[in-house]
């Protein structure tokens, strides 16, 4: 029998029918459509049509269009960043075969935020070209960090002992990233709004400086979904079917530490998006990874575009960063998975 049939038999169990798949997600990609359209026209001053038409052309003769001309940046970073939240969020748990592994819970946006932090109070970085560097590295040494400390002990990396550790190794670097910010009052307003994790004051330039990471870690996430579906089966079984277990764990977590650093780098730490939407995305595609992480991608787009929009709709005229809303939404989730899945026995 060949690899890739075994892998497909492995996830036929809960495989959902391609038509039905692929209807979710014609209807993901119109929802994420008219998200981006909504995240064009509402906000803390509500657009026309024919402003929001002339703003798209470029035009900034009032104040509705220049409100579009602002908007516009914004919007398209909340889809790259939610795209690539989501997709990250999905590859980790593919990964470690852990259903509660996001950036967020397991310290990886906290070890990407500390390292941003230390380059701007101790090298003197300011734009997210700079950023991105030190937030890949930081993710990166956070994701084997934690990985290393839940593989620990009888039963390798379970779910709770990742978690567990994700929680904590956050914690401690959280602590890290206040202490160095906190002395520096030159730098810490800034540092602290950044933090919050969000999407507004968004620019072309800066997305621009950061999408090369973006793409990078998009095309090596993506590819690595049959991979991802070998690993499902257990590390024996994979290398069985001549998977190279430790090269594909390797290079799919590679893709997600470039998809959370970039994405951390240029919005700063929102946490529970890729938990969201790979739960949900399993829900409605199944667990083959070739269909779960498109599907996660366009989700978590979704997701960020609508939580921006939540939060520039409930605190009118001021605005509550979309990295608060996301936590809100994502912590109960959270609870409740670990709930469900009965942690005392993970």
């Amino acid at each position: 029998m060949s690899a890739p049939s075994a892998i497909d038999s492995g996830v036929a169990a809960v495989r959902r029918p391609n038509r039905v798949r692929l209807g979710w997600f014609a209807v993901a990609v119109v929802a994420l459509g008219v998200l981006a359209a909504v995240s064009i026209a509402v906000g803390s001053r509500d657009v026309s049509f024919d402003d929001a038409i002339a703003g798209l052309a470029g035009s900034v003769d009032n104040l509705g269009q220049a409100a579009v001309a602002i908007r516009l940046p914004r919007t398209a970073l909340a889809i790259l960043v939610g795209a690539a939240l989501g997709l990250s969020g999905a590859v980790m748990q593919g990964v470690t075969r852990n259903p509660l592994a996001d950036p967020g819970i397991l310290g990886v946006n906290t070890g990407a935020s500390l390292a941003v932090v230390i380059g701007i109070a101790w090298f003197g970085l300011s734009s997210a070209g700079g950023y991105v560097w030190f937030a890949i590295v930081g993710a990166a040494v956070a994701a084997v960090f934690v990985y290393t400390v839940g593989s620990l002990g009888r039963g390798g990396a379970t779910p709770l002992k990742l978690a567990l550790a994700g929680a904590a190794t956050s914690a401690a670097l959280s602590s890290f990233v206040t202490a160095v910010y906190l002395p520096r009052g030159d730098i810490s307003g800034n540092i602290r709004s950044w933090l919050i994790g969000g999407v507004g004051g968004a620019s072309w330039e800066t997305i621009v400086q950061v999408l090369p990471f973006l793409v990078v870690g998009l095309v090596i996430s993506l590819a690595s979904a049959r991979s991802l579906n070998s690993l499902a089966l257990g590390d024996d079984l994979a290398a069985g079917l001549g998977e190279r277990v430790a090269v594909a764990r390797a290079v799919a977590a590679l893709g997600a530490v470039l998809l959370c650093g970039a994405a951390t780098a240029i919005a700063g730490p929102i946490a529970f998006v890729g938990l969201i939407v790979a739960h949900a995305s399993r829900l409605l595609v199944g667990v083959d990874h070739r269909w779960l992480l498109p599907f996660a991608t366009v989700g978590g787009a979704c997701l960020l575009l609508v939580s921006d929009v939540v939060g520039r709709v409930v605190a009118r005229p001021s605005e509550i960063d979309a990295g608060i809303i996301t936590a809100l939404i994502g912590a109960p989730l959270f609870i409740a998975i670990v709930r469900g899945r009965k942690v005392s026995s993970l």
